[in-house]
C-alpha cells in the first residue's frame, strides 16, 4: 500500500466516522427526520474538506469529484438513522467517533495542504480547519455553540496532529507513517481530555 492509499484510506474512515457522529449527535439534541439526519450527517463528514479545498482552491472540492466521498458520507449517516436517537449508553461512542474523525481529518487536511505547496504553518493550520470544519457547521445549524469553542481540549489535539504530519512526513516516503502517528497524538490527547476533564484556558464571563 502507498502512502496515498493510507491517506486516502485514513480520509473515508474519517468521512464514515464523522457522518456516524455529526448524524447521531444531532439526533440527540434535537427531533429530525429522515431528511435532517442524513443532512447533518453528511454536512458533518464532507464540511471541513469543503472548506479546506474552496480555501486552497482546489475546485470542485474532492467530495464532489469522486463519488465514494459522498458514499462513504451517506453511509455513515444512514447507519446512525437505522441505529435512531442513541440510547445514553452510545454516549461514549459518539465521543470516540468523534475522536477518530478529529485525528484523521486534521491529517488528511495537512497533506492536501502541503501536495499542493503551501508552507507548513498555513498547512497545520488548514489541517485543524479540516477537523473541526464539518462539526462547526453542524452545531450552527442545531442552534449549539460550536463545540470546537466550548468542549475539553478539541483544536489543540487537531493543531498537534496536523503539526506532527507536516513536520515529520517532508518526504514522500515519511507522509503516511507521519500522518498515521499524527493522528495517533491527536486522539491520544482528545480521549484524555475527555477522560480527566481538560480544557484549554477560558475566561469566566462574569469576572
Amino acid at each position: 500500500m502507498t502512502g496515498a492509499d493510507v491517506v486516502l484510506t485514513l480520509d473515508l474512515l474519517g468521512t464514515v466516522t464523522f457522518a456516524l457522529n455529526g448524524a447521531m449527535t444531532a439526533s440527540r439534541r434535537v427531533r429530525l427526520d429522515i431528511v435532517g439526519v442524513l443532512s447533518l450527517g453528511v454536512i458533518t463528514a464532507i464540511g471541513g474538506g469543503l472548506i479546506r479545498d474552496v480555501l486552497l482552491g482546489a475546485t470542485p472540492p474532492a467530495a464532489f469529484q469522486h463519488w465514494y466521498y459522498l458514499a462513504a458520507a451517506f453511509a455513515g449517516a444512514a447507519a446512525a438513522w437505522v441505529i435512531a436517537r442513541p440510547p445514553r449508553g452510545l454516549h461514549r461512542a459518539i465521543v470516540v467517533l468523534d475522536a477518530i474523525g478529529l485525528s484523521v481529518f486534521c491529517v488528511t487536511g495537512a497533506h492536501k495542504a502541503v501536495e499542493l505547496g503551501l508552507q507548513p504553518a498555513p498547512a497545520i493550520l488548514l489541517g485543524a480547519i479540516t477537523a473541526v470544519g464539518g462539526g462547526t457547521i453542524r452545531d450552527v445549524l442545531v442552534g449549539d455553540v460550536p463545540s470546537v469553542l466550548t468542549s475539553e481540549l478539541y483544536a489543540i489535539p487537531a493543531l498537534a496532529g496536523a503539526a506532527v504530519a507536516v513536520l515529520a512526513g517532508g518526504s514522500a516516503a515519511a507522509a503516511a507513517p507521519a500522518a498515521v502517528v499524527g493522528a495517533v497524538l491527536c486522539f491520544a490527547i482528545r480521549m484524555l481530555g475527555v477522560r480527566f476533564d481538560l480544557h484549554a484556558p477560558a475566561r469566566d464571563p462574569e469576572a
